[in-house]
């Protein structure tokens, strides 16, 4: 889904213009771009959570030349999915139902009961050379 894409289905679900939906949509991307410039986070709850990391300076090589280079380190953004996002995206498995235990009366007769003989197995076909 594109940026356009999420402003149609924002204004089909909401009921407002795509040009209102469009706007909601700039202003909330403004609004987690400048906490995250801030150094502030951003959490949605059921959804995720917006925050800054750091990457501190290290040594790398080049790896034409093999000479050590000098690389700076930085801030990124980082995306944290929520519990809600998590489950949609993948349902946990349904807990399986107890297994009721078998009624006395029942297990007495079963208990008794002759099992029936297994068949013989067939002898395996000789090999064609």
């Amino acid at each position: 889904m594109n940026k356009s894409e999420l402003i149609d289905q924002t204004a089909s679900e909401s009921g407002l213009t795509k040009k209102d939906a469009g706007a909601v949509v700039d202003a909330m991307i403004q609004a987690i771009r400048n906490a995250l410039v801030d150094g502030d986070s951003v959490t949605l709850p059921g959804f995720g959570s917006f925050n800054v990391g750091e990457r501190a300076p290290r040594v790398g090589r080049n790896p034409k030349t093999g000479a050590e280079i000098n690389i700076a380190g930085g801030k990124f953004p980082r995306f944290r999915a929520g519990k809600g996002l998590k489950d949609a995206l993948s349902p946990p498995a349904p807990t399986p139902a107890p297994v009721a235990a078998p009624k006395a009366a029942s297990a007495a007769k079963t208990a008794a009961a002759p099992k029936a003989a297994a068949a013989p197995k067939a002898a395996p076909a000789a090999k064609k050379k």
